[in-house]
């Protein structure tokens, strides 16, 4: 049987030459999009600052909930399930003073060193800021813990009062050297600081994912705030029982595991990264699948006369299946061996493309794995195998006189099966349109699935679709339309991946659309009171906010401190971007847009969409866990609407600051009276001081937009192909009917009219289609997010797709054709 369908592929190559294609391109991005998940799945972090120590001792990095469910199966047994979820710290817990003492007895340590981590924000006598390795931040440390890595000075000496040591790396970038001075600002305000020595790690300048700055170990509690040490690093033969015994809760981490004790804002966040490449894999999947499921049973019905003819000398509809379906396991089985190598290469591009956004970590490395391009190429031939069995089921009962005539037909069947599978999937894409909360976090990813759904059914019920719409789009086309009437299944074959390639890209494209828009709408909204906007380079400590808010002729502010807070739902804990708030003065200077409550200092207000999805009321007592991990039960006081590009849960800024490691205003906006404007420029020399309405849009969306622009390159660079692909497939199969035409009189123009005729039927009815689907699921969106009912969100970007779709359908349509018929004696060759 293996023989047989390797000569088949041998004798057909020009018929099987599209089905390589469609899946050496398919097991290629699913290699990509696999790489680039298992890449930041298993990201490590780029170096260990606790390299030098035997184990570390670490306070909360992430926050762990366990929930306990009791089954009854049987009398007097249960059987007891328990689930541990755990969400990830933005900052770090900090530890008992005494620890390090304690650890210190412990036989077998020689010795312990406390660390004090904070972010720091310097920036040189110049003004400009300090950063590290691909715009790394600048973590603070005492000089005592320069020995966990360890560093050693390279020039000058250790610090004393008022002065640092920075690293190597920072000392090139920065263009400082000793004796320098740097403007050192921190949650708990700014000083300046002069750089009494330049250190390095052992082989290198720096570490490469942070930069290094070391106070003198009296200034580190004065500067950082810190209540004890973040970590705690042991020296010494130690016994992890005996530590762990003496640290109580903390953690005990030894190896590999080291690095964990670090401060997380100076680790790579790869949080929102698998979420994106996630995203990314899933389009691919639902996009190779569906254009290998079409290609290979476009490829399948060019060949029912030759089924016909072995079933006609005995064949058995089994033993077809079988070769149709080894035929394409073969096929793409080859066409997996150079996907593998382009799978690589196009992880590497997709990667590279979102660092430069800044939606991917800027150490992030995409690592070639032999098991994930396996998986590829398996699922590409698997997709392809079951494909081809489900195409052949129906046309191997061709019937064996079918090799007798000219056009062999497939049987027809099916249809209630067809119907069915459209009504699951149609049903299933209702309820996510209806259900699910299309204006919360996952809005964007739902969308997704309800398009794919839609699809799915619009693919199910093709030829019926395609045979109701060829009835009122081809009458205008005379013998064209005719043609494209009686033929609508192979219509249908080519005019869905046209539905695919419109729908999927412009759903993505305007829904990102609009979210952006909506985000910088709502952030005109809310800074609308404020005169002006105000903001220091990277930004200001609370203290001096409450001094500019005490400028005279200052009559309101509003001061943002951009963090992160953990909610539990289930059992579950999620991380949601959240405000710390400063409100003063009599005027508002920020419009939240509130519907319920009002904000008080002692509570926390939340965003509808948020308040929905936990059932939440004003008055409620939730717990909610801040950035060093630390529990706070706090009443909602204060239900709003305006939380696009804001965040999702507002809490008093004095309580942020004192549990964020940053802690620093972001943005404040100030209501004052004329003139009030030069005297703050005055007082404060190095404000931006910026009119609202020039204000910047939300810090992220443009980010988020560009990403959302890569994935639809993506998508719209593997349909456009298939698109290509099918209707060259197509018109191969129709080479025979092009040859009758020609023998009895057809001139060459006029068959050029003809396919370039049912091009045009065929791109109508796959623009039509996609357009529904684009309607309904954009439509939807755009109620969820604020009630208005819309399609054309960007008529630009709706008409440029439409066009683009049109006009690469049309050439795709007509050129094969015309390529076809410039061949001569074509006749001959059928």
């Amino acid at each position: 049987m293996i023989r047989l369908a390797i000569a088949t592929l041998r004798r057909h190559r020009g018929a099987y030459a599209g089905t390589f294609v469609a899946a050496l391109l398919a097991v290629a991005l699913l290699a990509g999009g696999g790489l680039l998940l298992f890449s930041v799945l298993t990201a490590k972090p780029p170096a260990d600052r606790f390299a030098a120590t035997s184990a570390v001792v670490a306070g909360e990095r992430e926050i762990s909930l366990e929930t306990v469910t009791t089954k009854h199966k049987k009398v007097g047994k249960t059987k007891v399930k328990r689930k541990v979820k755990t969400e990830r710290l933005t900052g770090a817990g900090t530890l008992p003073v005494d620890l390090a003492g304690r650890i210190a007895a412990v036989p077998g340590v020689s010795s312990t060193v406390a660390d004090y981590a904070f972010p720091v924000q310097a920036t040189t006598g110049d003004g400009r800021p300090l950063r590290g390795a691909d715009d790394a931040p600048v973590i603070g440390h005492g000089w005592a813990s320069a020995v966990l890595t360890p560093y050693t000075m390279k020039n000058g000496n250790k610090p004393g009062a008022g002065e640092a040591v920075i690293d190597a790396d920072l000392a090139a970038r920065g263009h400082v050297a000793v004796g320098d001075e740097l403007r050192v600002t921190t949650r708990t305000g700014a000083r300046t600081v002069r750089i009494s020595g330049i250190a390095a790690p052992a082989g290198r300048d720096g570490l490469p994912a942070q930069g290094a700055l070391f106070l003198a170990d009296a200034d580190v509690a004065a500067v950082s705030g810190l209540p004890g040490p973040t970590a705690v690093g042991i020296f010494g033969t130690v016994d992890p029982a005996r530590i762990r015994a003496a640290a109580g809760a903390a953690d005990v981490l030894t190896g590999a595991d080291r690095v964990r004790a670090d401060l997380p804002g100076a680790l790579p966040d790869y949080i929102g990264p698998i979420s994106i490449f996630g995203f990314v894999i899933g389009i691919t999947a639902f996009a190779a699948i569906f254009v290998l499921t079409g290609t290979v049973t476009l490829s399948v019905r060019q060949r029912l006369r030759e089924l016909a003819l072995l079933r006609a000398i005995g064949a058995t509809p089994k033993q077809l299946r079988r070769v149709l379906g080894l035929e394409s396991a073969v096929l793409a089985a080859v066409a997996a061996l150079p996907a593998a190598p382009l799978g690589v290469l196009f992880a590497g591009v997709v990667a590279a493309r979102f660092q430069t956004l800044g939606a991917v970590p800027a150490q992030f490395e995409v690592r070639a794995n032999v098991p994930v391009l396996l998986l590829a190429a398996a699922a590409g031939v698997l997709v392809t195998f079951v494909a081809a069995r489900i195409a052949g089921r129906r046309a191997v009962r061709i019937a064996p006189t079918q090799a007798l005539v000219e056009t062999a037909t497939a049987p027809t069947g099916g249809l209630v099966v067809r119907v069915l599978a459209a009504l699951v999937a149609t049903a299933g894409a209702v309820a996510v349109l209806t259900f699910v909360p299309l204006d919360g976090p996952f809005g964007m990813g739902m969308s997704f699935i309800s398009s794919a759904l839609l699809l799915c059914a619009v693919a199910a019920t093709g030829p019926l679709l395609v045979r109701l719409l060829t009835t009122i789009v081809a009458r205008p086309f005379g013998l064209a339309g005719l043609v494209a009437r009686a033929e609508y299944r192979r219509v249908s074959a080519v005019a869905v991946p046209l539905v695919l390639m419109f729908a999927i890209n412009t759903v993505m494209l305007l829904n990102g659309a609009l979210s952006s828009r909506l985000a910088g709408q709502e952030q005109v909204a809310r800074s609308a009171p404020a005169t002006a906007q105000v903001a220091g380079a990277g930004g200001l400590p609370l203290d001096a906010v409450r001094r500019l808010a005490a400028v005279p002729g200052v009559t309101g502010a509003a001061a943002q401190l951009p963090t992160r807070v953990i909610v539990a739902q289930g059992g579950k804990p999620e991380d949601y971007p959240a405000q710390g708030l400063l409100v003063t003065g009599t005027d508002a200077a920020l419009d939240l847009g509130v519907v319920a409550g009002a904000y008080t200092a002692d509570g926390f207000a939340a965003s509808a969409a948020l308040v929905r999805q936990y059932n939440w009321n004003v008055g409620d007592l939730v717990p909610l866990w801040l950035p060093d991990g630390q529990q706070q039960q706090l009443r909602l006081s204060m239900v709003y609407e305006r939380s696009r590009g804001f965040g999702d849960l507002v809490l008093p800024a004095e309580l942020v600051a004192a549990h964020d490691p940053r802690g620093l205003v972001r943005t404040a906006g100030l209501r004052y009276t004329p003139g009030t404007d030069e005297r703050i420029r005055a007082e404060f020399p190095g404000l931006r001081l910026t009119p609202t309405l020039d204000a910047a849009p939300p810090g992220d969306a443009s980010n988020q937009q560009g990403a959302w622009e890569l994935m639809v390159v993506i998508s719209l660079g593997f349909t456009a192909i298939a698109v290509v692909n099918t209707f060259a497939i197509a018109a191969t199969a129709r080479r025979r009917e092009y040859a009758d035409l020609r023998l009895i009189g057809a001139t060459t123009p006029q068959l050029h009219r003809l396919a370039g005729a049912e091009a045009v039927v065929t791109v109508l009815v796959g623009l039509l289609l996609g357009a529904a689907v684009t309607g309904i699921v954009v439509g939807a969106f755009s109620i969820a997010q604020d009630g208005v009912f819309r399609v054309f969100v960007e008529p630009l970007t709706y008409a440029a797709m439409a066009g683009g779709v049109a006009a690469l359908g049309l050439i795709a349509g007509f050129l094969p054709t015309r390529l076809m018929l410039r061949r001569r004696a074509l006749a001959s060759r059928v």
